[in-house]
């Protein structure tokens, strides 16, 4: 993995001044400027919130046509009013070089790239290269698809154009058929980048990661745990007559609600005793994944004698009975200790991954590389 984002600036370096009691960028606003009198209600019922940022939605990428699709460039001035009434900086999504250009021409003060845009590498690259020389804020939504690879190539584009400030928002990932979110955190993949770039700034939006109201709260405290530097909720001044999105909207009052409900942590405590006892617990964990890791050696060593007594009676390496058999029992066990169905299922499909490998490389002879059978690749 490159580090061509290494000497990027953090948030406090931005020049924003963060949300005094929590030291978080905070950007609110409707999905939609629908309006100008919708647009500013909503500013003006968001003071006293603590957020910084104000946001509104100019062209909305939908997923069928016929739906709400954003005013355009009309809307421009709308957002540029309620952000000198309220004395907010503003935030416009946009999709192509020509959005770009009229947000700049009206004033926009930091510039989002949408989830549906960063999944394409063209468009991407068309709006980097439209950056060129531009020193206005960047954030960069995860791609639609749970693919890291491509929300940090993104990033790199706006970076090897010269974007210092540039920062990423957590959306989300699509799935396929009903879930409890709209769309799924996979938080794995946001931590992950995070371990690699720890000085890129790190959003959160659970608008779209919970699509409903009911489940905002959690999935903003569950961020700030996990010590997302902000986060970007939308809000209308009456969201159940909003044109789009309008069941993830909160009211003005809703969404100050929301924030002083929150708990913003501390990375460290500070105190010695404390600092000792976190990391007593700490070395205990250690101890039990080298002795976990130590296990699961024991048992590839075994599967690879399976493997030798197959490969000597012909027989094939994957037994859908006995797998099935040893995958219900693993998952039963797993759930009666407390651990979750979807860590359990994971483990599982790992297992036998690897298992299939060890006995791949038994069963063909000594050879160091081969097609992993259940590899997606």
């Amino acid at each position: 993995m490159t580090k061509t984002l290494a000497s990027i600036l953090a948030l406090d370096q931005w020049g924003i001044g963060l949300n005094p009691l929590s030291q978080k960028l905070i950007i609110a606003g409707p999905c939609s400027a629908e309006s100008s009198q919708q647009l500013m209600q909503t500013a003006l019922g968001l003071e006293g919130s603590g957020h910084q940022i104000l946001r509104a939605g100019i062209w909305k990428p939908r997923t069928r046509p016929g739906s709400f699709e954003g005013v355009g460039d009309v809307a421009l001035p709308w957002l540029r009013a309620a952000g000198e009434a309220t004395k907010k900086l503003t935030t416009v999504e946009v999709a192509n070089p020509r959005h770009l250009q009229q947000a700049l021409i009206h004033g926009v003060d930091i510039i989002w790239v949408g989830a549906r845009t960063t999944v394409n590498p063209f468009a991407v690259q068309e709006l980097a290269d439209a950056m060129t020389g531009i020193d206005v804020p960047v954030l960069v939504k995860n791609p639609v698809n749970p693919d890291l690879n491509l929300w940090i190539g993104a990033l790199e584009r706006f970076y090897q154009a010269g974007v210092r400030r540039l920062g990423a928002i957590h959306r989300g990932f699509s799935t396929y058929g009903d879930t409890e979110y709209r769309n799924r955190p996979n938080w794995e993949i946001p931590l992950e980048l995070k371990r690699q770039f720890p000085d890129l700034p790190l959003l959160c939006d659970p608008s779209h990661i919970c699509g409903r109201r009911d489940t905002l709260q959690f999935v903003a405290q569950k961020s700030m745990d996990l010590n997302f530097d902000g986060l970007m909720l939308e809000c209308h001044v009456d969201p159940d007559r909003a044109l789009s999105d309008a069941a993830q909207q909160l009211k003005p009052d809703s969404f100050k609600g929301l924030m002083a409900k929150l708990v913003i942590r501390k990375m460290a405590d500070g105190d010695q005793s404390v600092e000792e006892a976190l990391q007593e617990m700490r070395s205990r964990i250690d101890q039990m994944d080298r002795q976990s890791l130590s296990l699961l050696a024991s048992r590839m060593e075994v599967v690879r004698d399976i493997g030798d007594f197959k490969r000597k009676h012909d027989i094939t390496i994957y037994q859908a009975e006995r797998w099935d058999s040893v995958r219900k029992d693993r998952m039963q066990q797993g759930k009666s200790l407390g651990l979750s169905e979807s860590f359990l299922g994971l483990y599982c499909d790992n297992i036998l991954r690897e298992s299939i490998r060890h006995q791949t490389r038994v069963m063909n002879g000594s050879i160091e590389a081969f097609i992993d059978p259940l590899s997606e690749k």
